[in-house]
C-alpha cells in the first residue's frame, strides 16, 4: 500500500474538513471487504495500517476454543500453545495472512469503498454546518430554475426555493443575487436539502435585525410581523426604554433603513407601527395609516370593533381588505370595520365623541387647504 494514499487521506481532512479518524476507518473496512470477497480463506479479519511506512498487514482472527468446529473461525487450545505457550481457551489468535497480490485488488477496493465514504462524511460536514442556519438570511445567486424549483447557490450547497414562497412581483433570472431565509435542512439519502423561502415573515424580521442595531441588541424588540409578500407588510416594534423611538429606529434618519429592506423586497410596502399590551391603542396602531375614532373591545372573543371617519373608511379595509387583514394578523385580534355615521345608527357613538370626531375631521379639512 503506498503512502500516497495516506497524504491523500492527510490532504483531504485539511482540504474537506473530514475527521481523518473516519476516513481510516472507511479505508480498513474497504480492505476486509475486499479481502473477503477475493480470499474467502478467513471471515473474521483485521487490517493493520501503518502510515509511517505506508504498509498493510491482514490478520485472522480466531477463537481458541477445545473442539474445533469452524476451522476459519476456531483454532485449538493444543495447536495455539504451539504457537504461543501464554495462550489460554477464549483468547483471540491473530495470524498473519496477507496474500502477495492483494495491494493491487485492494487499491481497487480501497479507491471505491473510500470516495463513497468521503462523499459521505462531505454531505454530514455540510448539513451540520447548515443545520444551525435555520430561520437565518443568506445571499445567494440563482443557479438554475425548473418548473418546482428555484435552484439557489449558498456557497457549499444549492438551496431550493419552492414556487410557493418564490414572490409573485419578483422576476427570477439565472445569476440573480438575493437573500432568502433557510425554512428547513434535511439529511436524506441523496444528501443535505435545504429549502429557503422569499415570502416567509421571518425574512422580513431577520432583514430588519440586520438592519437596525437597535434591534440587534435587544434594545428595540420585534412583537409581531403580518406579511403578504411583494405587496405590503406590517410590523409591530417595542421599546421597554421610554427614551427611544421604536418606530423611528426602524424607519431611520430620512427613511434609510426601511427603503433598503423595501429595496430588497422590490418595493414591498412596509408598515411599522409601535406595539402597546392595550388592545384599543394596538389595534388603532395597526390600522395605520386610517385614523380611529373608538375601538370596542370583547375580551371573550378577543374581537374588536373599529369605528373610523365616514373618509377614512376605505382606507382603514385597505385594497381588497388589505389593510383590515394584515392588522388583524399582526395583532392576533378579530376586526370588525364600520363607518362613524354606521356606527352612530346602531347607537355604538355617544353624541359627544360624534361632536370630537366632527371638529377632529373639520380640523383635518383646515390643515390640507393650508397645504394646497
Amino acid at each position: 500500500m503506498s503512502s500516497e494514499l495516506f497524504d491523500a487521506i492527510d490532504y483531504l481532512e485539511k482540504e474537506k474538513g473530514i475527521d481523518k479518524d473516519i476516513l481510516m476507518e472507511a479505508l480498513e473496512a474497504a480492505l476486509i471487504s475486499a479481502y473477503k470477497k477475493n480470499f474467502k480463506s478467513a471471515t473474521n479479519v483485521r487490517v493493520d495500517l501503518n502510515e509511517e511506512t505506508g504498509s498493510m498487514h491482514v490478520y485472522a482472527r480466531k477463537d481458541i476454543v477445545d473442539e474445533v468446529e469452524d476451522p476459519l473461525q476456531q483454532i485449538s487450545i493444543e495447536e495455539a500453545k504451539q504457537k504461543n505457550p501464554s495462550y489460554e481457551l477464549g483468547d483471540v489468535i491473530e495470524e498473519e495472512v496477507t496474500p502477495k497480490d492483494f495491494g493491487r485488488i485492494a487499491a481497487q477496493a480501497a479507491k471505491q469503498v473510500v470516495t463513497q465514504r468521503v462523499r459521505e462524511a462531505e454531505r454530514g460536514v455540510i448539513f451540520s454546518e447548515y443545520a444551525d442556519r435555520e430561520e437565518d438570511v443568506m445571499t445567494g445567486i440563482i443557479q438554475r430554475k425548473d418548473p418546482r424549483f428555484i435552484y439557489v447557490n449558498l456557497g457549499k450547497i444549492e438551496a431550493r426555493l419552492p414556487e410557493s414562497e418564490q414572490m409573485p412581483t419578483e422576476q427570477y433570472e439565472v445569476h440573480d443575487r438575493l437573500k432568502v431565509l433557510v425554512t428547513k435542512v434535511e439529511n436524506t439519502n441523496k444528501g443535505p436539502q435545504i429549502y429557503v423561502s422569499r415570502t416567509h415573515p421571518g425574512l422580513l424580521k431577520r432583514l430588519f435585525e440586520m438592519e437596525v442595531p437597535e434591534i440587534y441588541d435587544g434594545t428595540v424588540e420585534i412583537r409581531s410581523v403580518a406579511r403578504e409578500a411583494g405587496d405590503r407588510s406590517k410590523i409591530s416594534v417595542h421599546a421597554e426604554d421610554p427614551e427611544v423611538d421604536p418606530v423611528g429606529s426602524c424607519v431611520g434618519q430620512r427613511g434609510q433603513r426601511v427603503q433598503t429592506i423595501v429595496n430588497e423586497l422590490k418595493g414591498e410596502k412596509i408598515d411599522i407601527v409601535e406595539w402597546s399590551e392595550d388592545p384599543v391603542v394596538y389595534v388603532s396602531n395597526a390600522l395605520s395609516p386610517s385614523k380611529v375614532i373608538e375601538v370596542l373591545v370583547n375580551e371573550e372573543e378577543k374581537a374588536t370593533t373599529v369605528i373610523v371617519p365616514d373618509y377614512q373608511l376605505s382606507l382603514a379595509i385597505g385594497k381588497r381588505g388589505q389593510n383590515a387583514r394584515l392588522a388583524a394578523k399582526l395583532t392576533g385580534w378579530k376586526i370588525d370595520i364600520k363607518s362613524e355615521s354606521e356606527a352612530r345608527e346602531e347607537g355604538l357613538l355617544d353624541q359627544s365623541e360624534v361632536e370630537s370626531s366632527e371638529t377632529d375631521e373639520a380640523y383635518s379639512d383646515i390643515d390640507d387647504n393650508l397645504f394646497e
